[in-house]
């Protein structure tokens, strides 16, 4: 078996990985809020996590790892929304309009992230379905004197637990001068934070030892993990904005909770998104969700490919240029899809993965490296004859491409497949081309005038198609440049 490397957050070191259960790998990942449409920010840990769940699914099997991700919907901010609602007029109570929110964000969530490739965890956990167990954790807390109860909220002491920090690098008093925390005549010390809180009226809210209320943000997660996973589980996974201090007090109220376990074991964190080399925000006119790209006619599977060309635990910045580089691999790859396989339609299983990739995915999840191996292995694919249809080459480039989340076009991606399909009319008209131009060719070598070779051949390449000449005749191939709309001129 293939050892896997991750670099662990919480000793900032490359470690091999060694599950608890070779037969159940278990990993948390750290979901969305849902109160509106995921941002392209959003949208990175959910591919990053997903190709590890992949990697995972390979290396263990895929009945032996269990990939938890949940859903927080109940939070301020989507309380702050359906009172919009109400206010603009929709019928309803503020719980039906937080519930119809919540339903509808989810159902977007599923489907732009379903449009990246990515699969569905094992679990996706809403945290309005673990009340009870976020309530026995918070009182369990409070009975081991962790916690403490103060005007109708419940807070977690931060000192009582001797670690805290250790994941981020800080010291408790560091943190309280370098930070903003909420400062409240209620908190014992100003690090502490919330596990339970009162809600009013109109606010959603559950009965509970300390009156009606809600859950705070972190203790969530804790219990949500604690009962789909255990006490001890192997991965926790998101990104690094989470680290601090939602992570860290993920890992203290656990620890105190369940001393008996160790939590997560391995921390991994992926960098922060830009957009054209600035940080993504509204106020620059640079912010946008998945959604927006994929009703600008961008494919989800580009959107994948440019997030893997950079390491995770690099600063991504999604630029133009990084878009039309990755449309015009996928591009190629559809092109070969149609070339190069007898049954264009052929699904793949992603088993026969070339060991490289493996390997290279095995190094700290080094999706650069694989990625440049898939690049070799497209233009050796390329190279081949069409007397090799379905070589072995071919049929391992295509099951590592699916493996990778890159199913290229299948009938089950539905708006990729809208996306492309006048790209893959025109690439389909191309064999029309290449004889029309192999026929003026014919005509010109005996007249001399290649007058008119000359003129299809600039459309051509004006058109971003690559023209190869040989003696044995014209073949041409979309470059990376490949601009379907100015073929309908020459069709």
């Amino acid at each position: 078996m293939v050892t896997i490397r991750l670099t662990n957050s919480k000793t900032r070191k490359k470690e091999a990985f060694v599950p608890l259960d070779p037969t159940n790998v278990r990993m948390y990942v750290c979901g969305p809020t849902v109160y509106d449409r995921a941002h392209l920010g959003n949208a990175r840990p959910v591919v990053v996590f997903d190709v590890l769940n992949r990697l995972l699914r390979h290396v263990y099997g895929a009945g032996h790892v269990t990939y938890v991700r949940n859903f927080t919907d109940v939070d301020d901010k989507i309380n702050a929304e359906a009172l919009r609602r109400r206010k603009a007029g929709a019928k309803g109570s503020l719980e039906d309009l937080i519930r119809e929110r919540t339903e509808e964000t989810i159902a977007w969530y599923h489907a732009d992230m379903d449009a990246l490739g990515a699969m569905r965890p094992d679990h996706e956990p809403r945290a309005t379905e673990w009340i009870g167990a976020m309530v026995a954790m918070t009182a369990d807390l409070i009975v081991k004197g962790h916690a403490y109860e103060a005007n109708g909220h419940v807070l977690f002491r931060v000192r009582s637990y001797k670690d805290y920090g250790k994941l981020s690098g800080r010291s408790v008093d560091d943190m309280i001068a370098g930070a903003r925390v909420e400062v409240a005549p209620y908190k014992e010390d100003p690090m502490d934070f919330v596990l339970w809180k009162p809600s009013s009226p109109e606010e959603p809210g559950w009965d509970s030892p300390w009156g009606r209320g809600r859950p705070g943000w972190h203790i969530e997660c804790s219990a949500m993990a604690q009962e789909l996973l255990g006490a001890s589980f192997d991965i926790h996974g998101g990104g690094l904005d989470l680290q601090f201090p939602h992570h860290e007090n993920e890992i203290a109220q656990s620890a105190c909770a369940h001393p008996e376990g160790s939590f997560a074991r391995y921390w991994l964190h992926n960098e922060m998104l830009q957009v054209e080399g600035r940080k993504m925000s509204k106020s620059l006119g640079n912010f946008f969700t998945v959604r927006d790209l994929l009703d600008q006619g961008v494919p989800g599977e580009v959107i994948r490919l440019v997030f893997l060309m950079t390491h995770y635990r690099s600063p991504m910045d999604w630029t133009e240029d990084k878009k039309n580089v990755a449309l015009g691999h996928l591009r190629k790859w559809s092109w070969l899809k149609n070339k190069r396989l007898s049954d264009p339609d052929r699904k793949f299983t992603g088993e026969d993965v070339d060991p490289a990739v493996i390997d290279a995915l095995c190094n700290d999840l080094n999706t650069h490296e694989a990625l440049t191996l898939v690049f070799k292995m497209a233009s050796q694919v390329e190279l081949d004859e069409v007397a090799l249809l379905d070589s072995p080459a071919t049929v391992r480039f295509f099951d590592t491409l699916a493996f990778l989340g890159f199913t290229v076009l299948a009938p089950e991606r539905q708006a990729i497949r809208n996306t492309l399909e006048s790209t893959l009319t025109a690439v389909q008209a191309l064999p029309r081309l290449q004889d029309r131009f192999d026929v003026l060719r014919a005509a010109a070598m005996v007249s001399k005038d290649f007058s008119s070779v000359d003129t299809l051949k600039s459309a051509l390449v004006a058109a971003g198609v690559e023209v190869r000449m040989s003696k044995a005749g014209v073949e041409l191939v979309p470059g990376p440049d490949f601009d379907p709309a100015k073929l309908e001129a020459l069709q």
